[in-house]
């Protein structure tokens, strides 16, 4: 009853505030377990994201006790005469919006209501299939979860991003990478079965073999097609420790020689190759040390002038080797190996060795010291791209020695991968390379009165960036993408857009869901800043 009391005032307020006439008693049935929110620090936490650059209040925030509170939100949506729009928030680790929706419901995947329900009406936790390797996880649990509940059983996720706080729907939705992807491919190649909810409500199992169109589409689809309620991910033993390692360079064709090399191995047993491979450019004399300052010793700093770079860049290779308590003897040995064979500058090996889970929540240390500083919740311009490795230098030089001058206000990641890892079937794009780059441009705008750190100044370079990206014919691919017209996101998807557009049609056909990636504008609205299609 307090449910439908909620229901009933959340819609009568969307009747007040869009001038909808519709009528409430359409969403009364739904009788879900859950909790339907229109408490104002709900909405105003949906209004947000990790971005801050966007807001859009929806007009209310359901937070889910099952799939099926879901789907009947949903069916109730695609049913409705007027109609309202539908978007699943995770983690809000979103840069542009991607999981706002304005006038509509955000289902909070994460954390849904921790105090507020009680344990038997709570979404469902890990369940670990030892024997067969997977674990099955709610679409919103958080990765470092999902981390927690395998280990418990010596088991572990394959692939990985580098921030583990995010939603196992969020990263799926778009295809989740860090640096075991060149080996692994991204979560998106590492998942066996989901549970969606589509655009019409409908609850569907789907994988390779069930519902396969959906199962394919939904994995880097940006929500487009259904919610993830549940993903059955594929594991492996989890290694003990990690040895970690940062070597540098001044010669930008050196290091990426080397970082295609690394990933050339994929194919080698694992005593023949590291199991992770990123690395980042530092332009910024300061970064070096700070940037996760912890791994370089601040008893003995490196400068940029000291190692001989060349207009002021360094570049830092970032590889790792997992092993076992029990082959600690040969770490060493395996290590070395491998070394030898690179081009980096010999005085500049940075070494440190630590547990399993704390390598793979490294960036979460980082996270709280920004947060005590207050340097955490700020706008964050972010720019992902997939670049060409044919295009790498040409970048190289245009943006690392040109366009960023010698700030860069946060890390600027770089690595390469392997495109035959990527199922092409999925929705995810990428260039079309067999290696292909990701440059990461993970900015923080400060309002500290420094020019170059300030929102405007990041958001106009990023758009220089890709200016000179279209000017040299350099064909990279947005990851985690963000456009507003439809000439950007066809030329986005290229060929496959029909096939996108089509599936849209097919799945949902309203346009209810994820509008907030303004791909496609609800049926039902007029809404003027989204592509007419």
């Amino acid at each position: 009853m307090a449910t439908k009391l909620l229901l009933t005032f959340a819609i009568c307020r969307l009747i007040v505030t869009v001038g909808l006439t519709l009528d409430p008693t359409e969403l009364l049935p739904l009788g879900v377990d859950g909790q339907l929110s229109v408490e104002p620090s709900d909405v105003e936490t949906a209004s947000l994201d990790f971005g801050l650059l966007t807001r859009a209040e929806p007009l209310a925030v359901l937070h889910p006790a099952s799939a099926q509170d879901i789907a009947q939100l949903v069916k109730a949506a695609y049913g409705s005469n007027y109609g309202f729009t539908v978007s699943a928030r995770g983690h809000g680790h979103s840069i542009n919006g991607q999981s706002q929706t304005k006038n509509g419901v955000v289902i909070q995947m994460s954390g849904s209501k921790g105090s507020g329900l009680a344990p038997a009406r709570k979404p469902p936790q890990p369940r670990v299939w030892v024997g067969e390797r997977y674990v099955d996880v709610w679409g919103g649990e958080l990765w470092i979860d999902v981390l927690r509940s395998t280990l418990e059983y010596g088991l572990a996720p394959k692939s990985w991003t580098d921030y583990l706080y995010l939603s196992v729907g969020g990263t799926l939705s778009n295809a989740g990478i860090s640096g075991q992807a060149f080996n692994h491919g991204p979560q998106i190649s590492n998942v066996y079965e989901l549970d969606v909810v589509t655009g019409k409500g409908e609850l569907l199992t789907c994988s390779e073999e069930q519902n396969s169109e959906l199962f394919h589409a939904v994995l880097g689809g940006l929500g487009q097609f259904g919610i993830i309620t549940r993903a059955r991910i594929s594991l492996e033993p989890a290694p003990e420790r990690v040895r970690w390692i940062r070597v540098l360079y001044a010669n930008f064709s050196a290091f990426t020689g080397d970082q295609e090399y690394l990933i050339s191995l994929h194919a080698q047993p694992a005593t023949q190759k590291f199991d992770y491979v990123e690395g980042f450019v530092i332009v910024d004399e300061g970064l070096i040390n700070n940037w996760r300052s912890s791994f370089f010793s601040p008893r003995n700093p490196v400068k940029i002038s000291s190692v001989g770079s060349h207009g002021g860049v360094l570049y830092c290779l970032e590889i790792t080797k997992n092993y076992h308590e029990s082959n600690a003897d040969t770490i060493d040995q395996e290590v070395e190996s491998l070394l030898k064979k690179l081009n980096f500058i010999p005085t500049t090996v940075f070494t440190t060795d630590l547990l399993y889970v704390d390598f793979l929540d490294r960036v979460h240390k980082a996270e709280l010291k920004l947060r005590s500083k207050g340097l955490w919740d700020v706008p964050h311009p972010w720019l992902n791209l997939f670049v060409p490795k044919s295009k790498i230098a040409e970048f190289d030089k245009g943006v690392f020695k040109g366009i960023l001058g010698n700030k860069s206000s946060g890390p600027i990641l770089i690595y390469p991968m392997n495109k035959t890892k990527w199922d092409h079937r999925s929705s995810a794009v990428t260039p079309d390379e067999d290696v292909f780059y990701l440059v990461a441009l993970l900015r923080s705008a400060l309002d500290n009165g420094e020019v170059t750190q300030s929102l405007e100044y990041l958001t106009n370079q990023n758009r220089q960036i890709l200016e000179f990206c279209d000017d040299a014919g350099i064909k990279v691919k947005q990851y985690l993408p963000h456009y507003t017209t439809e000439e950007e996101w066809m030329d986005h998807f290229g060929s496959e857009w029909d096939q996108f557009y089509q599936k849209k049609m097919e799945f949902d056909p309203r346009h209810i869901l994820a509008s907030g990636q303004q791909i496609f504008t609800p049926t039902f609205t007029s809404a003027s800043n989204m592509a007419h299609w």
